[in-house]
C-alpha cells in the first residue's frame, strides 16, 4: 500500500473533538451546583476556619511558621486529591450503573477521547481550587505566593494524575452508586487524618513514619516544599513526588485489569 491511499489524520478535527467533549464534561459538573459548590467549597470552607482558629499562631517543626501557611498548601493537596479521587470516583461508578459509561463507549466517540475530556475537566476543577484556595491565602491570610510556581504546577499535574488513576481504582471496588459516597468519602478522610493535614504531624513520631507509605501525605509535603516550607528547604520534593507516581502506576494497572463498563448488576 502506498502512502498516496493512505487519508491524512487530520489532528485538529481530533483537538476540536476533545474539547466538545470537555465543554460537555464541564457542563455536567457545574450544572449540578450542590455537587460543585461541595467540591470546589469545601476545601475553602475548610481553609478558612482553621485559618481562623489559628490566628498567628506559629509552629517550631515548621521552621517557625505561621500555622495558617501550613494550612494553604495542605488544602491545595487537598483539593487537588478531592477533584481526582473522590468526585471521579464517585462520578465514575454513577455513570457506569446508570448505563451511560456503556452507552458512551458504545457510541462512535473514540474511547481515548472520552478518557482524556474526562482528565482535562478534572484538572481545570483542580486548577479552580488551587487558584481559589492561593487568593484566599495570599489576601485574607497573608500567605506569600509559592516561591516556586513551576514546583507547584509540577506537583498539581502529578498529584492529579496519579490520584485520577487512584479514583479510577477504587470505583472498580465500589458496588453501586449509593455506596460510592460513603466508601470513597471514608477511605480519603482517613487518609487525611493519617497525613496530618489537619495538624502538623510531630517528626520521628509514629504516626508520621506510618504515613509516609502513603501517598496523601507525599503530595503534602511535595506542596509545602513549593512553599519552602520548612524555611530554607529546596522547592522541588522529587523523592516525595515519585511515591505519589508509584501510587498512580499501581492504580493504572489496577484498573486496566478490574474496570467495567457495564454496570455490575447486569
Amino acid at each position: 500500500m502506498t502512502n498516496d491511499n493512505v487519508v491524512p489524520r487530520h489532528w485538529w478535527r481530533d483537538l476540536r473533538l476533545v474539547a466538545h467533549q470537555v465543554k460537555y464534561e464541564q457542563m455536567a459538573f457545574w450544572i449540578n451546583r450542590v455537587g460543585a459548590v461541595f467540591t470546589v467549597g469545601f476545601s475553602v470552607v475548610f481553609l478558612v476556619m482553621l485559618g481562623l482558629s489559628a490566628g498567628n499562631q506559629r509552629n517550631a517543626s515548621l521552621g517557625d511558621v505561621r500555622l495558617v501557611q501550613y494550612y494553604v498548601p495542605g488544602f491545595i493537596a487537598y483539593g487537588v486529591m478531592a477533584a481526582g479521587f473522590t468526585t471521579l470516583a464517585i462520578t465514575i461508578v454513577v455513570r457506569r450503573e446508570t448505563g451511560l459509561l456503556k452507552r458512551l463507549r458504545l457510541s462512535p466517540l473514540p474511547t481515548w477521547v472520552l478518557i482524556t475530556s474526562i482528565f482535562l475537566s478534572t484538572l481545570m476543577v483542580a486548577l479552580a481550587q488551587v487558584a481559589v484556595l492561593i487568593v484566599i491565602g495570599r489576601f485574607a491570610y497573608q500567605v506569600p505566593f509559592p516561591s516556586s510556581w513551576p514546583a507547584l504546577l509540577v506537583a498539581v499535574l502529578v498529584g492529579i494524575v496519579s490520584f485520577s488513576a487512584m479514583g479510577i481504582a477504587i470505583s472498580c471496588a465500589v458496588p453501586n452508586q449509593e455506596t460510592a459516597g460513603p466508601v470513597t468519602s471514608i477511605v480519603f478522610f482517613i487518609l487525611l487524618f493519617l497525613a496530618g493535614l489537619w495538624f502538623p504531624l510531630p517528626p520521628g513520631s509514629g504516626l508520621a513514619k506510618f504515613s509516609n507509605y502513603l501517598p496523601v501525605r507525599h503530595l503534602m509535603t511535595a506542596m509545602d516544599r513549593s512553599f519552602q516550607i520548612p524555611r530554607g528547604t529546596s522547592p522541588w520534593a522529587w523523592d516525595d513526588l515519585l511515591v505519589v507516581a508509584l501510587w498512580g502506576i499501581g492504580a493504572t494497572l489496577i484498573s486496566l485489569r478490574r474496570f467495567r463498563w457495564s454496570p455490575r448488576r447486569s
